[in-house]
């Protein structure tokens, strides 16, 4: 056997939220990676959540596109890139440069966004180029720009551990941002912070809220109207320098506090703790910005720091935090339509003229390209011709998905750069191009705290993949700017990046990075991780608490908001459908998908509904609900919870044509955009839910891979194979040939069937091992799942088929603490047995939330559950 040495820790960024953690990847020198949390990065200080703890377990080459393909046939690079660009340079011969669009990814690095909006604007010379960072932060940064000038957060991650309250708007921050909800609990505990978390949801991050509002649906911006109406009448309105207080203090008192749907007594209790300290932080996220008047609700926020100064100075300010590891650097160099790179404004003639010499591009761009919902309606209706999708999925995460997905499967011309092979989206395209992933890419992100980090290559490409800047600049030098795009290594781009910067901060931009410009591939590989800005001028720290801003006149701007309620509901659709994220998996699950341990906290898709709409229903707890909109159909696994409250049922977006093909829950939302960010209302569809009438459900495990053919049907990946969750309205007519169909086996099952109770149970094994096995009931399948999958290629008979462990094998039950492997029972067992009386106890005893932390609210609940027991037994 031939040894390989292992390689040195190499120090990096996780890839999945916009908190940027620091990783320590450690490659084995035989393919495998251990990942630790960097213990001298400044935003996660070693700590790493469940997610970023399972990086290792998705680095291999499975299910990754290895070469070009042209048609659906592999090609050479030369003939897929001449391809491209002779497509794409004739349809702007013939049709203009708005004929074309690209439609970029918060996945990126910085220097792929780069050369992808120095290609669009300033040298196609177009401004159809937008990202899926448009789903999550552009009411931020349209916010931001109103208020400030400039796309500017204000403030730190160190000032939720500094701050004496903190508000949590429209985030749930122990799913989505785990590490800065870890610094937020250590926080209260060690200082006593007071947390108020306000979301219609009970949701994780209510575990540590001293305040939680249940406000309604919609509301955000009548709450902090009714708090800048309090903020003068008692007097505190402290903000100096600042513009348009008159009118939107008006708009303020002229709202009507039962708008919120809160009592007097909530109101008065969030007012006295919002204003009772100095040292307040109002941290918001997609629940705010996922609105058709999220811009107002930014601006809302926006106004009362603004009114009482609590901004950039320690411990508090506004925080937006991003959803994807480089949201913030596309928005740095103009990756979104409506801006320019460095924080410059395409509406500006000087800022398009520096840009314009900068960079000797022929033809600039003169006005906003088409945001996200403008560019796929235009690729519709054919004034979009040729389109490039780089690292993103469409086809799934835009509202009215299918017809999106209808659009894209009628453009002329289809370019999609991708990790991946199969996705909704590749399946469209004309052109594939492969593209390095995580771990194989080289470059810089920026935080949701404007820290820049680096993103280091330890792995080889796999295949042929390329970077995505290279790919750019390939097709660019093809299109003839070849002087333009002749970078051989991403430092260069960095430092052309950088130095443009400096053109930017000359013209008062906030973004300036300029004492970089000159950076070598030496000092770009050694790179730590900084704030900007970092000029002549500046460096790091926060912006505003010495009350200047970025507008002309200097003077920060409160902004007159009147809440709009979120659109009426269509008597044919009554309920209002939230969508948001799990804990264990990010986007859609083309990285976390590939990791055994993410898939067992929640492994298929599901509607949370509460149980007076579940009884009215006749929702019976894990039956399937079928879930309609005019735009779409999902069928999802009904989960009853009185997290929710009735009329307004939650799903997570994760699911996809590749893990659950009628989970796409993102087909079902309507395309409303903000007016001013053009961002889509994600948050908020109109549905009708009806039980799916399934004749038979089944769960199946295998060794290979699965071929499902029935009307509902969800994949999660498993240790040794996969599982599947299934049902049908029709039953087939001969059980053991839809096995072998799925399983794509042969030869004679074991088999055991009750008619009279409508149960089949099949297993096929080879030399005595269990090679694949399904177990079909007229109602959801109850068995251990989690036994089940574990005996996947292991030996066994027809006690296999019991679906149960014996006495001496105790079933684990669902997973909750996924760093750990720890299971429901195994808690539960332990809270009842050992007489476990908190989350720190159980700690202890199991190990389960002493890592990531992320679990830590369902220890609790079973908990109180246990302790619910014993009092009644008592």
């Amino acid at each position: 056997m031939t040894l390989h040495p292992a390689i040195a820790p190499m120090r990096t960024t996780c890839p999945y939220c916009g908190v940027g953690c620091g990783v320590l990847a450690s490659p084995d020198g035989r393919g495998g990676v251990t990942i630790a949390g960097d213990p001298v990065h400044p935003a996660n200080k070693g700590r790493l959540c469940v997610k970023g703890a399972a990086l290792g377990e998705t680095l291999g080459h499975q299910g990754r596109l290895l070469a070009p393909q042209i048609g659906g046939q592999t090609a050479s690079w030369d003939q897929a890139l001449d391809l491209v660009a002779t497509r794409f340079r004739d349809t702007i011969a013939r049709h203009g440069p708005d004929s074309v669009g690209f439609y970029v990814s918060g996945q990126l690095l910085t220097e792929d966004y780069y050369v992808a909006n120095k290609l669009m604007k300033g040298f196609i010379g177009s401004g159809n180029i937008d990202t899926n960072s448009r789903l999550c932060m552009a009411s931020s940064v349209a916010g931001h720009r109103r208020a400030f000038g400039s796309d500017t957060v204000p403030g730190l991650y160190e000032d939720l551990e500094l701050a004496e309250v903190v508000v949590l708007v429209g985030s749930n921050l122990a799913w989505c941002h785990p590490v800065l909800f870890q610094r937020l609990a250590a926080a209260r505990a060690a200082r006593g912070t007071r947390v108020v978390v306000v979301d219609p949801r009970r949701t994780a991050s209510c575990d540590i809220a001293d305040l939680h509002l249940a406000l309604a649906p919609g509301a955000d911006a009548a709450l902090f109207n009714l708090l800048l109406a309090e903020i003068h009448a008692r007097s505190l309105d402290c903000g100096e320098n600042i513009d348009g207080v008159e009118v939107a203090l008006a708009a303020a008192r002229a709202t009507d506090p039962a708008q919120t749907g809160l009592t007097r007594a909530e109101l008065a209790q969030f007012f006295d703790l919002w204003l009772g300290s100095d040292k307040v932080v109002t941290v918001y996220s997609q629940g705010v910005n996922q609105s058709d008047s999220g811009a107002d609700k930014v601006n809302a926020i926006l106004n009362c720091h603004l009114a009482t100064g609590r901004i950039g100075r320690p411990g508090m300010g506004p925080f937006s935090v991003t959803g994807q590891p480089n949201a913030m650097g596309g928005r740095e160099v103009g990756g979104l339509a409506n801006m320019l790179a460095c924080h410059l404004e395409i509406e500006n003639p000087a800022h398009r003229t520096a840009v314009q010499n900068f960079w000797n591009a022929p033809r600039m761009a003169e006005r906003p390209g088409l945001k996200a919902m403008d560019m796929f309606r235009a690729v519709e209706d054919g004034r979009i011709k040729a389109l490039w999708i780089i690292c993103t999925n469409p086809a799934v995460t835009m509202p009215e998905a299918d017809r999106v997905a209808r659009a894209i499967a009628g453009c002329d011309f289809v370019v999609v750069s991708d990790m991946m092979a199969q996705t909704d989206t590749t399946r469209l395209a004309h052109v594939l191009l492969p593209a390095t992933g995580w771990g194989e890419k080289d470059g810089t992100v920026t935080n949701s705290e404007r820290r820049i980090s680096r993103q280091r290559r330890f792995l080889p490409p796999a295949g042929q993949a390329r970077d995505d800047w290279r790919i750019l600049a390939e097709v660019g030098r093809r299109m003839g700017w070849r002087d333009a795009f002749d970078w051989q290594h991403p430092a260069e781009v960095f430092a052309e990046h950088a130095a443009l910067s400096g053109v930017a901060g000359a013209l008062g931009s906030d973004f300036d990075i300029s004492d970089l410009a000159g950076i070598g591939v030496a000092e770009y590989d050694a790179l730590q991780p900084f704030l900007w800005p970092q000029s002549a001028a500046r460096c790091g720290g926060r912006f505003f608490g010495d009350g200047r801003f970025h507008t002309p006149n200097g003077r920060g701007r409160m902004v007159a908001v009147t809440p709009r309620a979120p659109q009426a509901l269509d008597a044919a659709y009554p309920f209002r459908l939230n969508t948001g994220r799990v804990r264990d998996h990010w986007h859609t699950m083309t990285r976390t998908g590939l990791s055994p341990r993410l898939s067992r906290h929640l492994a298929e898709p599901f509607l949370e509904i509460h149980p007076a709409d579940a009884a009215r229903l006749d929702l019976a707890p894990a039956s399937l609900a079928e879930v309609t909109s005019p735009h779409g159909r999902a069928i999802l696994r009904v989960l009853v919870t009185d997290r929710v409250t009735p009329g307004h049922p939650f799903a997570p977006m994760h699911w996809t044509g590749e893990t659950a093909p009628s989970g796409r829950v993102d087909a079902l939302v309507p395309g409303r955009v903000d007016p001013v960010s053009g961002q889509p209302a994600l948050k908020s569809a109109g549905v009708a839910i009806r039980s799916f009438a399934a004749r038979w459900f089944g769960f199946a495990v295998c060794a290979g891979a699965a071929r499902p053919d029935c009307d509902y049907w969800a994949k999660a990946v498993l240790p040794r194979g996969q599982q599947l969750e299934l049902a049908g309205q029709e039953e087939p007519g001969d059980w053991t040939e839809y096995a072998r169909a799925l399983f794509g086996l042969k030869g004679e099952p074991l088999m055991i069937r009750d008619r009279a109770r409508g149960l089949v149970r099949l297993a096929f094994l080879q030399d005595g091992r269990l090679q694949a096995a399904l177990f079909v009931a007229p109602e959801p399948v109850a068995l251990s799942r989690s036994h089940v999958a574990a005996l996947l290629t292991e030996e066994g008979g027809l006690d296999l088929l019991s679906g149960r462990p014996g006495a001496d094998r105790p079933d684990e039950g669902a997973l909750v603490c996924a760093c750990f492997g720890i299971g429901v029972n195994s808690i539960a067992r332990a809270i009842a047995t050992q007489g476990l009386t908190s989350v720190e106890a159980v700690g202890r005893a199991l190990r389960a939330g002493t890592n990531c932390g992320s679990c830590r609210p369902e220890i609790g609940a079973l908990l109180q559950a246990g302790m619910a027991c014993r009092a009644a037994a008592e």
